[in-house]
This record gives C-alpha cells, sequence and structure tokens, in this order.
C-alpha cells in the first residue's frame, strides 16, 4: 500500500513539474513561441536560418525569365498556347520531379539552415486545375517527401499558402484576378479555412513541420481602399487560427501583416492567441535597424516573435549587411528564393538552348487567336527547349551561387 501510495506520488509531482515547467510531452517534440523566442525541443532559443522554395509549387514568371507571364495561370496559359494542353501537362508534372529532389534538401542542410519555407497553391489541395493536374491533386504527396526529408537531414518546414482562394493579395504573387478577393467572399473564407484544417489534420502529429503560414503577402499597397481592407485581416487571422487550433494544438501559426507583410497596425489585437508569431518581408532599402525599426517596436509591443520570411536579390554586401542586423534584433530569416534560372539563389540554372524562343513567345502579344497563331514558335524547337528545361533544373545540373550563400552567412564546401 505504502508503495502504491509513493508511486502516485511521484506521480503528481512529476505532473506537477511538467507543469511548471511548461515542458509537456507535445512541447518536447515541437518548436513553440516563448515571449520573443522560438523555442527549440531542446528547451533553447531556436533562431530561424534558411531558404524558400519558390517556384516549385507556384511557380513564378520572373524565376525562368519571363515578364509578361508573370503568375502560374499566366504561365500555363502562354505554355498551352504554344505547344498545346496535354504536353503543358506532362511538363509540369516533370518539372514537380525533377525542380525539388532530396539531392536539393541534402544540399540546403549542407549550408548551415535549419529552416526551409515551403510556399504553395491551395489548389494543390482541391479537384481544380494546376500543374498538370484536373484532379486527385498531389499537394500532400509532393509536401510529405519534402517533410521526409527535411526528417532525414534534420531541418524544419514552414508551410506558406502562397496563393490563397480568391487571392489575398491582388497581384501576380497570388495568382488571381488582380484584387484581394479572400476577404469578401464567405465561401472562399470557408474554402480558406476548411484546406489549412485539412493541413492541420494531415501534419497534427508532425515534428518537422515549425508552423503554418496563413497568408503570403496580403493585400498589396496599389488599391485606393486598402484601409477599408486590412480591417478584414485580423478576423480571418483568428478565425482561421481557432479552428486549426480545434484539430491541432502543437504547431505554431504565422500571422504575416497588410502591404507585402510590411505593415502590422492591422493586427493589433489587446490579445493573441497560444502559439502565434509574426512574418515580415524586406527587398531594398536600407540594410539597417532603423529600416525595420516598425517590425521590432511591434515584436517588442506584442511581445511574440518576428521572423523575415522573405528577402534577397540585392547585392552581397546589402544581403550580409542586413543578416547581421537580423541576428543582432533576434529575428530569423528565409531568403527568397532557394533556386532559379541563373543567379540571385542558392542555386541557379541556366536556360537551355532555344529558351529564348518560348521568351519571346511569352512576350509577344496574345490578346487574339489571330495574335497567337502570328507568335507561336517552331514546336519541335519550343518542346524541346522545355524538355531540356526539365534537365537544367535539376540539382545535378545547377550552379551553386558560391558568393551569394557566403554574404548570408552560411557555409559551402
Amino acid at each position: 500500500m505504502r508503495r502504491f501510495g509513493l508511486v502516485i506520488l511521484l506521480g503528481l509531482f512529476s505532473m506537477t513539474w511538467n507543469a511548471f515547467c511548461g515542458n509537456t510531452a507535445a512541447e518536447q517534440r515541437f518548436l513553440s513561441v516563448r515571449g520573443t523566442d522560438i523555442i527549440a525541443p531542446n528547451g533553447k532559443p531556436y533562431h530561424i536560418k534558411g531558404t524558400n522554395l519558390g517556384n516549385w509549387l507556384n511557380p513564378e514568371g520572373y524565376m525562368f525569365g519571363f515578364s509578361r507571364a508573370a503568375s502560374p495561370s499566366e504561365i500555363n496559359r502562354m505554355f498551352c498556347q504554344m505547344v498545346g494542353p496535354e504536353f503543358t501537362a506532362n511538363f509540369w508534372k516533370k518539372f514537380k520531379d525533377n525542380y525539388i529532389t532530396r539531392d536539393d534538401i541534402r544540399f540546403i542542410a549542407s549550408t548551415g539552415s535549419n529552416t526551409i519555407r515551403l510556399p504553395f497553391n491551395y489548389k494543390l489541395f482541391t479537384d481544380e486545375d494546376y500543374m498538370g493536374l484536373t484532379s486527385a491533386q498531389d499537394g500532400f504527396a509532393r509536401i510529405d517527401s519534402v517533410v521526409g526529408w527535411c526528417r532525414e537531414f534534420g531541418l524544419h518546414l514552414i508551410l506558406d499558402m502562397h496563393d490563397a482562394p480568391g487571392g489575398q493579395t491582388g497581384d501576380n504573387i497570388d495568382d488571381s484576378y488582380g484584387y484581394p478577393w479572400l476577404f469578401f467572399s464567405e465561401g472562399c473564407q470557408n474554402q480558406f479555412c476548411s484546406i489549412w484544417k485539412s493541413i492541420a489534420r494531415h501534419y497534427a502529429d508532425e515534428p518537422v513541420v515549425l508552423g503554418y503560414e496563413l497568408l503570403n503577402e496580403p493585400i498589396a499597397t496599389y488599391f485606393t481602399d486598402k484601409e477599408e481592407i486590412n480591417k478584414h485581416l485580423l478576423p480571418l487571422y483568428q478565425r482561421a487560427t481557432e479552428e486549426i487550433r480545434a484539430i491541432d494544438a502543437n504547431h505554431i501559426i504565422l500571422w504575416g501583416g497588410a502591404q507585402w507583410n510590411s505593415a502590422f497596425a492591422p493586427l493589433s489585437a489587446d490579445t493573441y492567441p497560444a502559439n502565434v508569431m509574426f512574418t515580415c518581408h524586406r527587398y531594398g532599402g536600407e540594410a539597417t535597424k532603423a529600416a525595420i525599426g516598425d517590425f521590432i517596436a511591434f515584436r517588442d509591443k506584442t511581445g511574440l516573435p518576428m521572423y523575415m520570411g522573405e528577402l534577397g536579390h540585392n547585392t552581397d554586401k546589402w544581403m550580409s549587411d542586413f543578416v547581421s542586423v537580423l541576428d543582432g534584433n533576434n529575428i530569423g530569416w528565409t531568403f527568397w528564393p532557394y533556386k532559379k534560372i541563373e543567379n540571385s539563389s542558392f542555386v541557379g540554372f541556366g536556360a537551355p538552348e532555344n529558351w529564348k524562343l518560348v521568351k519571346d513567345f511569352s512576350e509577344a502579344p496574345r490578346g487574339t487567336f489571330g495574335e497567337v497563331r502570328n507568335a507561336r514558335p517552331d514546336q519541335a524547337l519550343a518542346r524541346k527547349a522545355m524538355c531540356d528545361l526539365l534537365d537544367s533544373v535539376c540539382f545535378r545540373n545547377c550552379t551553386i551561387q558560391t558568393n551569394y550563400i557566403k554574404a548570408i552567412g552560411l557555409k559551402t564546401k
């Protein structure tokens, strides 16, 4: 009897100690928020440093060398006009196979990175026409592969909904119709929350996933009514967070500011849900603490972490100076992007022979069927160029941008 009582006392002591230390089994496996820090499972602060897998599951025209065909749907339409829908669908399937592989994730880990941000289009979790599939989309299969590779090489993963139903930005970035219709459509908001619940249900017990970034760069700067649109951002974040939390209490949830993840006043609140943090972006400007003073002030006011989800496309000195500023002010970072055509990334791929034919078609007037016919290049050459690109993007054929990697404080072999 005495032994039984001792066991009970020890059990109660263990429960009390764990509660006092905030050291539950879940917290020991998952990263979490404590004040303005992210805390690793070992109890130490976790400083995010890494890159973005942009262009893989949300293609962007400039990463192929295009300017007019900027968004995923515009690129897809251009390819279909040039070489037909069947060839285009097969191209996208192979592109997804080749663009990011185990070799890429292994290389990212070798640089000393600890985190990857993975942008995705919501259509990857629907039966909408997207990247070669018109039903049974492969979003979970694609992300699961990265989760497995990240587990193998000791990396964490942030899942970023880059393109939301209806569009959250109103520019090419969200692959929408030129306005952030998400904030004015109950149906789009319901779908947005439903997809996040499906993702949370799938990854609720996966510690490789650092967290869920609900929206990328909501509400562009261009709209005269942006201040009115901004009012809808916080309520949508709050709703989605609450619905995710009913399924998944383990993962951090990331809220991005309005106007390219730069305006945080619209996210001011009296209280915030547990395990929430903020994410900002910055391209250009001075690489100084003063330049990100607003981000730091909001972080300190709320007492929650701030993380720079995107930066880059600048000189080596600017990037080096900015990393020093971010590191010195406890703001983690993931540079954009990991891979693109030619340069300004961790690795670059070369334009294959006759890729100029594809680029010229992408830039040509295609507003009428007659213009499409007149601009269409030789089929054999265009198709070969697209097939050759699928080989160019493979890691084994990419060029490691050594100076870029060193400039942001990471290492090369």
